[in-house]
């Protein structure tokens, strides 16, 4: 009941999941990642442990086709289920059942695949990967963005809209990102909007968080705040200040 997107920035090795669907609460349940091991969406009659112990088989090294393989073979309701995922290096698999309700499909390519269920047809991640490969060039959240919007264009699912999610890892345990709209009648326009008032200060302060090479994190946060400081100013010279900056408390 979903289309997703799996994904993994060469240039950096970040990790993303972005998702959509008309179904409450779809970043609950989809989006499994753990920063530096790899990525796994779980969807159609969705089971979490696809993705729990997927990443864990990934975190031990065994790789994406094994995974299908295994986590499959164990499950008599495989043919109902749809899963997808990459590890750290780029490699990716992907499995769709013979009983997802149609269209159901997937496509996998270079670090990305996408695949959906219960879709208005197989031009819906067509276009989303489509999109996704050539923007490449952008901010990975605003490329995952975009993807999704284009395969909503093309008819998305074929139910309506409900939720969605974006979820981003860089080289933690913990996501650097991860923002969801659980009840929605425009759910991705939602999430670029949430997307748009995580930069007016959400991500600089997630710069600052301890991290397992810098368990201390960033203390002096005063840079941060010069930052955010700086851009509020430039939004307020173009005329177009940030109400919701203007509520929130200084770091410092």
């Amino acid at each position: 009941m979903t289309w997703s997107i799996v994904a993994r920035e060469p240039e950096t090795g970040h990790l993303a999941i972005a998702v959509a669907t008309r179904f409450f609460a779809v970043g609950s349940l989809v989006p499994h990642i753990r920063g530096g091991i790899g990525a796994v969406a779980t969807q159609a009659f969705v089971s979490p442990l696809y993705g729990i112990d997927g990443v864990a088989m990934l975190a031990a090294g065994h790789a994406p086709e094994e995974i299908v393989a295994t986590l499959a073979a164990r499950d008599e309701g495989r043919e109902q289920r749809q899963f997808h995922l990459i590890d750290a290096k780029g490699n990716n698999a992907a499995f769709t059942g013979a009983k997802c309700i149609d269209w159901a499909g997937h496509l996998i390519d270079d670090n990305v695949s996408v695949a959906g269920n219960m879709l208005a047809g197989p031009q819906v991640i067509a276009e989303t990967l489509s999109t996704f490969k050539k923007t490449k060039g952008k901010p990975l959240a605003e490329r995952l963005l975009e993807a999704m919007r284009a395969g909503e264009d093309a008819g998305g699912d074929k139910r309506g809209k409900q939720s969605a999610a974006l979820v981003i890892h860089r080289d933690q345990d913990y996501a650097w990102l991860n923002i969801r709209v659980d009840d929605s009648a425009d759910p991705l326009t939602e999430l670029a909007r949430l997307y748009a008032v995580a930069q007016e200060r959400y991500l600089y302060f997630a710069e600052t968080m301890a991290t397992r090479q810098n368990p201390d994190g960033m203390i002096d946060r005063r840079e941060i705040d010069e930052k955010i400081a700086a851009l509020e100013a430039a939004r307020i010279a173009e005329g177009r200040p940030s109400a919701s900056f203007a509520t929130l408390p200084k770091l410092s």
